[in-house]
């Protein structure tokens, strides 16, 4: 089915960018994979975050849905891991978007704070407030939480 042969493209050019790894679909179902994000900026890329990326029977005319199963402290992640990202959004969705999109749009929101995208306001606050507390905060979080990033190969 064509939906298959675009998703399972899709996962080969996914899987080959830098910014994630270890992105294998569960279980060998093609509408649901999961992986490691690899931050680039502070307080995040001292740890990898592992995400669950759903895909509808749908796909590409409903937008797929973002779930991080590792705990983060970000104020566009809620407690239960949903990610406040638009793109993905039935508002935004546009059916040309590729899943790589998805996946660059879920790194910039956890490398760059945009205090757009919120779903937790007491973290937004306390950003606001006090940037330095904020960051601490974070960076125990991730420390206390998150995977450890793979080692990359020598070139």
């Amino acid at each position: 089915m064509a939906g298959s042969r675009r998703l399972a493209k899709e996962l080969g050019e996914a899987q080959r960018w830098g910014g994630v790894c270890e992105l294998v679909p569960l279980g060998g179902n093609l509408l649901r994979w999961q992986g490691l994000l690899l931050p680039n900026n502070p307080p995040y890329n001292a740890g990898a975050f592992r995400f669950e990326l759903s895909f509808s029977p749908h796909h590409p005319m409903v937008p797929p849905c973002v779930t991080f199963r590792t705990p983060i402290y970000h104020p566009g992640v809620d407690r239960e891991g949903r990610v406040c990202q638009p793109l993905t959004s039935a508002k935004h969705w546009a059916p040309t978007t590729r899943a790589l999109q998805v996946l660059q749009d879920l790194l910039l929101l956890v490398d760059s704070l945009d205090p757009q995208r919120v779903l937790r306001e007491d973290l937004a606050r306390e950003l606001a407030a006090d940037p330095q507390l904020f960051r601490r905060q974070a960076e125990e979080h991730t420390c206390l939480h998150s995977e450890r990033r793979p080692a990359v190969a020598p070139p």
